[in-house]
């Protein structure tokens, strides 16, 4: 996967609201809510064209028996995908580019907060915001081919916004 960043698009924001309405149409009343997040969720600032979207459900259970309907949107499951409690989804277009992610954690789970207080910790604090967005793309422009150094060197980062999005 070749990691580069593109200036905000204002349509990320209606890919997600059609993306959450197929979603909650394939997996009916386990879902609570559905999320935007990530960077393509905070408007002024680079991404990565990836649009990440956190999935609240009743339960893990019910989610996991739908797996193959998540599956015919054109997602691939990979489980915890390295976070305990977490249900993780990924779609990539026809040529293979990531387009959308899908966070999902029952309702109450701490991750929840965690990715809502980032998210409006960096909307209303812009100055962050373009900090962050400077960091990635010259961490995109540094390590286009390693996903894993680009998210090294993120991680400082954010976990001083997570510090202080927690008492925001």
């Amino acid at each position: 996967m070749r990691i580069y960043m593109v200036p905000h698009d204002p349509n990320w924001r209606q890919e997600f609201e059609s993306e959450a309405k197929r979603i909650t149409d394939a997996l009916g009343d386990n879902v609570v809510t559905v999320h935007h997040i990530g960077s393509t969720a905070i408007p002024n600032i680079y991404a990565k064209p990836v649009v990440d979207i956190l999935l609240v459900v009743h339960d893990h259970a019910d989610l996991d028996a739908k797996q193959a309907a998540i599956e015919a949107l054109g997602y691939e499951a990979f489980g915890e995908f390295g976070i305990p409690t977490r249900r993780y989804f990924r779609k990539d277009n026809a040529d293979g580019d990531r387009t959308h992610q899908i966070h999902a954690f029952e309702d109450g789970s701490p991750q929840i907060a965690r990715h809502l207080a980032f998210r409006d910790y960096m909307i209303a604090h812009p100055d962050a915001a373009r900090e962050y967005s400077d960091l990635k793309r010259e961490l995109a422009a540094k390590h286009p081919n390693d996903i894993e150094a680009y998210m090294d060197g993120k991680d400082e980062f954010i976990q001083e916004i997570n510090r202080r999005a927690a008492s925001f």
